[in-house]
């Protein structure tokens, strides 16, 4: 198991390796919207993964495709509907403004 640190809260835990991104922010009891309902579809679960992006998983097609339809992406960029915890080191993840009830 490693660590999952949540920005701006700061909230630190721990996930097993194979973890859905989306479904452990939701576990630890953080807000963030998904209206599609993990498909990539819509882009609310958007975050950025500001360290140990070696941890996740790698970007997909349909993430991709979704992302370069989105405002205020950057290179940090993920859906958390799309991305596996690998378990492999520390990642820290930043919640973005509204879509994550901050």
């Amino acid at each position: 198991m490693t660590t999952l640190t949540l920005q701006p809260s700061g909230k630190t835990f721990e996930f097993e390796a194979g973890a859905n991104l989306l479904q452990t922010i939701l576990a630890a009891g953080e807000q963030l919207v998904s209206k599609c309902g993990g498909v990539a579809k819509c882009g609310a679960c958007h975050v950025f993964v500001k360290e140990g992006r070696k941890g996740v998983s790698k970007l997909t097609p349909d993430e991709n495709a979704k992302l370069d339809s989105l405002v205020g992406v950057g290179s940090k960029s993920r859906l958390a509907c799309q991305v596996t915890l690998l378990g492999t080191e520390p990642v820290t993840v930043e919640l973005l403004g509204a879509l994550s009830g901050f």
